[in-house]
């Protein structure tokens, strides 16, 4: 479903030469991405090093084999991408793992960015910095063959189905704000707990982002399937890094990223990665 091209290839002409799995170990000079090497006094958390942070178990098709080093799956291409316009070679990154609502609550970090789908909100960044958007995505309903949401193709139809989603994500306010069910939602607190209620029967439905949606459908949720996708709610879905709370790296990352938008890689790594979505039924 989703092409296991390395990300060399995937990203073929579009200035990403250094990444470690291409075997060029030697890394980059100090002008090989979009920046001089980096110095000490920078803002960094390691002098010389790029701390990126993801989950503590990272899906995907956001990171292929939970392994992000390898540059393998969408965000693990970007953060690689970014770090190349930042002027780190791909030696120089380090990895680190957060929970999800860890890396948003205030207080220092252990990295200099965080990438796991978060969605940019005004509540979030009172308490973190956000970096430009690298994507904007939908929510998706996820069913069981055979189970209380298969044949639902409507909204209303989802109202009386016991919903399941992560605490705190764009997905249980979507079912607020979209859905409105009669039914209280159970919310929990990782993906992972929701994905194992799920698979063990405890609700109807689960709701998801798209790009998750597709792959839980063909590998991690047992004989499931895609009952639609839903209207936007009450925030648009763009996701975008997490940095400290007024980090000095802030607009240099989104600089970085607004970088990427422009000469066209982020929509590479985005048709590589999670371009296999588009035709799913638009719940009304």
């Amino acid at each position: 479903m989703h092409r296991r091209r390395s990300l060399s290839a995937a990203l073929a002409g579009v200035a990403l030469t250094a990444l470690a799995l291409t075997g060029c170990a030697g890394g980059t000079d100090a002008g090989a991405g979009g920046g001089e090497t980096p110095a000490a006094d920078e803002g960094y958390l390691t002098p010389g090093k790029l701390t990126i942070a993801t989950g503590e178990i990272a899906y995907e098709p956001y990171v292929v084999d939970d392994d992000p080093a390898s540059g393998e799956g969408f965000e693990a291409a970007i953060a690689y991408a970014i770090a190349d316009e930042l002027g780190f070679a791909p030696e120089d990154v380090e990895w680190v793992r957060t929970s999800f609502e860890a890396a948003i609550a205030p207080g220092p970090k252990n990295f200099d960015f965080n990438i796991q789908q978060y969605t940019i909100t005004d509540e979030r960044k009172q308490a973190v910095d956000f970096s430009s958007p690298y994507y904007s995505a939908s929510q998706a309903v996820v069913g069981i063959n055979g189970g209380a949401a298969d044949g639902v193709d409507s909204i209303d139809g989802l109202k009386d189905l016991t919903l399941g989603a992560m605490a705190g994500s764009t997905s249980a306010q979507t079912i607020e704000d979209v859905i409105q069910p009669n039914t209280e939602p159970l919310l929990y607190g990782s993906n992972e707990d929701a994905v194992a209620a799920f698979n063990a029967g405890q609700f109807d439905a689960f709701v998801i982002d798209l790009p998750t949606a597709y792959l839980a459908t063909a590998i991690y949720i047992d004989d499931s399937f895609i009952v639609g996708e839903l209207p936007a709610g009450g925030v648009a879905d763009e996701w975008g890094v997490v940095l400290g709370k007024d980090s000095p790296l802030t607009e240099r990352v989104s600089a970085a990223i607004d970088t990427l938008r422009d000469n066209g890689t982020l929509a590479e790594i985005t048709d590589e990665w999670l371009g296999a979505g588009q035709g799913v039924t638009l719940l009304q």
